[in-house]
């Protein structure tokens, strides 16, 4: 299981004021707002999610990474698990002309307000449950959304995930490497419920059977 770095760059240019996230307004409210994965998650204030979630091109060095380090071609299908508005997946098919993507999001609201070029390639869905037959998808990944998972969907999306690609998989999720890391992830997040080390999420992907590449994200 290869350890890729293709969204750190992004997460890593982004400033975060963590103790402002849990003294500017209460805490548990703002996260039962952002757990409705609405407007106020999406185009809300930055307390309740992303403070405007809109397409500025930053997704493309991600999407070009993609392209070369797993040589995608025209005609080959990608499925993204919790595509959001899917700037991913355009930027994909802009990276790779031919690209066959799909997506799939908890978010009505976000695929409502998703890219128009991929729209009509998005489906309502959960990560625990992905309808599409084995072996369907050339590649699959999932970005920042598993650790929104209670354990038992966490197990199922990942056995999911092996399930329907018939080659590439890929992952990106939160996690921590020490106290500092931890307590700056729990002032940060709004929805997520895994908490886990990189040593338990490679323990997890093991016993699933996840074989794919991973990466982490961390707060630092």
């Amino acid at each position: 299981m290869p350890y890729r770095e293709f969204v750190s760059l992004n997460h890593k240019s982004t400033t975060r004021d963590y103790l402002g996230r849990v003294t500017g307004r209460d805490k548990a409210e703002v996260a039962e707002l952002a757990l409705q994965w609405d407007y106020d998650y999406w185009d809300g204030s930055r307390e309740t999610g992303y403070g405007g979630y809109r397409y500025d091109g930053r997704w493309r060095k991600v999407a070009d990474a993609m392209v070369a380090a797993y040589g995608l071609r025209a005609g080959q299908r990608v499925l993204d698990v919790g595509c959001g508005k899917a700037f991913l997946l355009h930027d994909l098919q802009e990276a790779c002309p031919g690209l066959e993507v799909t997506g799939l999001d908890v978010s009505a609201y976000a695929l409502e307000h998703a890219m128009e070029s991929v729209k009509d390639r998005l489906q309502l869905g959960n990560a625990a449950k992905l309808p599409w037959p084995d072996d369907n998808f050339d590649l699959v990944i999932s970005i920042n959304t598993l650790h929104n998972l209670y354990l038992f969907d966490l197990w199922t999306a990942l056995t999911e995930m092996e399930r329907v690609g018939r080659s590439a998989k890929y992952l990106c999720v939160e996690a921590y490497r020490s106290e500092r890391e931890k307590v700056n992830l729990m002032y940060w997040q709004l929805t997520c419920r895994a908490f886990h080390t990189p040593e338990e999420w490679e323990w997890l992907f093991q016993q699933t059977g996840y074989q794919g590449d991973h990466e982490y994200i961390y707060f630092e």
